[in-house]
């Protein structure tokens, strides 16, 4: 294991600690049934977990009707050899951050990272309110109301996030399963309806912005099982209301793990759990990277008979994937989708985002 470290460049020792693993069971807790979660409490950072992400995802308008998709994650790793260090200098956890801008106009997807060592405040999560930086990256809450800064060349962000619905806890008793071992999974919730407002700066130019956005939080301290090679995750929020989140752990020959699951939301904020049997995905087209070679899915059919919904989700453009060699080294598609279809014979539509990991390469991270 050490001789895999070795492979890799001297700033990346930290992440590569929790990402390829120790010697011994690092002393973190695991993502068991009878979790409780209580809000605002669960948006801060819970260091007993390996592993922890706040992710957003929108959709964004300009007063000039130009559209964009947009996101922002931050990523808390937990360093099991600094936990009992008391050293100011001791960095406990390592903080990394994506900052992704989808633009259809121009056929262009930006992106720009950052990492942070966290100690002597370079970078941080709070534990008793929902604050998490990397420099002046930054994403806080004061009482329900969000707010999400990240700027970097050419282009960032500014944006106030308001909660139209309450957090809905994904799974049942508190976890979300993504294996069949003790602990293979995770806790995890979403806000799946933020309405947006804020700025957005691209190549010198401020410009007042709305939209639409979902939130996930989500900590554990597994990993995906061997023959798990990745997965295909999607947000859907339609123009009646109702917001829809699946996905699909992949297996090595392409079955969906039965693990894989999904969560419908009504517009008044009820929850349903599917279950795989409870959902189908049709995977349309594809599209292949110039750059990884990765060949993605490029289009959906979604159906949850039981509540008469059929759903297909296109992508804005289809270079849309992201190499995040400068932090957490990997390559995923990450991106806008237009919805269109039918709720009990009535069309909808709706916007989306999706999540593809695993197909440029077997993902291997610590979930």
């Amino acid at each position: 294991m050490s001789g895999r470290r070795r492979c890799f460049p001297p700033g990346l020792a930290l992440l590569l600690v929790v990402l390829c693993g120790a010697a011994a069971p690092p002393p973190f807790e695991k993502a068991l049934p009878g979790y409780r979660f209580q809000f605002p409490r669960d948006h801060a950072a819970h260091e007993a977990f390996r592993t922890e992400w706040w992710y957003y995802t929108g959709h964004l308008r300009t007063a000039r009707g130009e559209a964009f998709g947009f996101q922002v994650t931050f990523f808390r790793v937990g360093v099991a050899e600094a936990r009992e260090n008391p050293s100011r200098w001791a960095a406990r956890n390592l903080y990394l951050a994506h900052l992704g801008l989808s633009d259809p106009g121009r056929r262009r997807h930006r992106l720009a990272e950052r990492v942070g060592r966290g100690a002597l405040g370079q970078a941080g999560a709070l534990t008793d309110r929902y604050r998490v930086w990397i420099g002046e990256w930054e994403a806080a809450a004061e009482g329900d109301v969000h707010r999400v800064r990240a700027a970097a060349e050419g282009f960032g962000l500014d944006l106030t996030l308001t909660p139209e619905k309450p957090p809905v806890v994904h799974g049942a008793r508190g976890v979300s399963r993504k294996g069949g071992g003790e602990g293979q999974a995770s806790h995890y919730y979403s806000l799946t309806r933020l309405r947006v407002a804020g700025t957005l700066t691209l190549e010198g130019r401020r410009s007042p912005v709305t939209g639409l956005a979902w939130m996930d939080h989500e900590f554990g301290s597994t990993e995906l099982s061997p023959e798990q090679v990745g997965w295909d995750w999607f947000s859907v929020q339609l123009e009646d209301g109702t917001d829809l989140m699946l996905y699909l752990i992949r297996h090595r020959d392409g079955r969906p793990d039965p693990f894989s699951s999904g969560t419908l939301v009504g517009s008044d904020g009820t929850a349903r759990t599917l279950a795989l049997a409870e959902f189908a995905v049709e995977r349309l087209g594809r599209w292949k990277s110039p750059r990884s070679g990765g060949v993605y899915p490029m289009g959906w059919q979604i159906r949850v008979p039981g509540a008469a919904l059929a759903l297909t989700l296109t992508p804005l453009f289809p270079d849309q994937e992201l190499d995040t060699a400068k932090s957490t080294q990997v390559i995923y598609w990450e991106g806008a989708v237009r919805v269109t279809g039918e709720r009990a014979g009535q069309a909808v539509e709706g916007q989306g985002y999706v999540e593809m990991t695993g197909y440029a390469a077997p993902f291997r991270k610590k979930i």
